[in-house]
């Protein structure tokens, strides 16, 4: 269930909640606010209207709204990383990997909450305590990926972590790209496509033990 689903199911005013049901209530009004005006424009009146509570309850879980913001961008990073672990735990031919983890990309950017604008587009990137989630999460996406790229080549890590950025980095760029200009090119095609493009460059670095190609698993 999405936080807008968690809002929406949870939102008749008058309700006693238990607390767990009611911090997902309150983060799902949260996304919505944030989502559509931006943190600085946000203001808690308007997300406690949106769950429909009063502000004393949403500050009984969240002390300010740079709180709240960051509680929401926590679960939204890790949404984002245990996509990109499972998209690549999902399979163990080469090609299909780096085509589940283009795609998961895709539809974190593509789910109808709009929440990786609070992670990519965030209007908050200059709060330390922002950028450091926003860095981090970039970091252990890439981290998953080189270890992936390491495991199956005989690069070094370093050169593994420098190939793992540029996918993931790619990944992102693109998908944001395709989401923002209404591309009339099917998700399923544009992942196709992207991947085409990155395994025309990954499959060329040898197995270990040097055994052939990467190719080899993806062809």
């Amino acid at each position: 269930m999405t936080a807008i689903e968690q809002t929406e199911a949870a939102r008749p005013r008058g309700t006693r909640l238990p607390r767990r049901a009611r911090r997902n209530q309150l983060l799902g009004a949260a996304q919505e606010v944030f989502v559509a005006q931006g943190y600085h424009s946000a203001a808690m009146d308007d997300i406690a209207e949106r769950a429909g509570v009063s502000k004393p309850v949403l500050y009984q879980h969240f002390p300010g709204k740079l709180e709240l913001y960051l509680a929401l961008l926590d679960q939204h990073c890790e949404a984002l990383l245990q996509a990109v672990r499972t998209a690549l735990a999902s399979t163990t031919d080469n090609k299909l990997r780096v085509a589940a983890t283009m795609d998961a990309y895709f539809a974190y950017v593509e789910d109808e909450g709009g929440a990786f604008r609070l992670v990519f587009e965030s209007d908050l990137t200059n709060e330390p305590a922002v950028r450091e989630r926003v860095d981090r999460v970039s970091l252990q996406c890439a981290e998953a990926i080189s270890d992936v790229i390491a495991e199956d080549t005989g690069l070094s890590k370093d050169e593994s972590m420098l190939l793992a950025v540029g996918l993931g980095g790619v990944s992102q760029v693109v998908a944001r790209y395709w989401l923002s200009s209404e591309s009339a090119i099917p998700r399923d095609k544009a992942v196709a496509l992207l991947t085409s493009l990155a395994w025309r460059g990954i499959a060329g670095f040898p197995l270990h033990p040097a055994e052939g190609q990467l190719s080899a698993e993806g062809h």
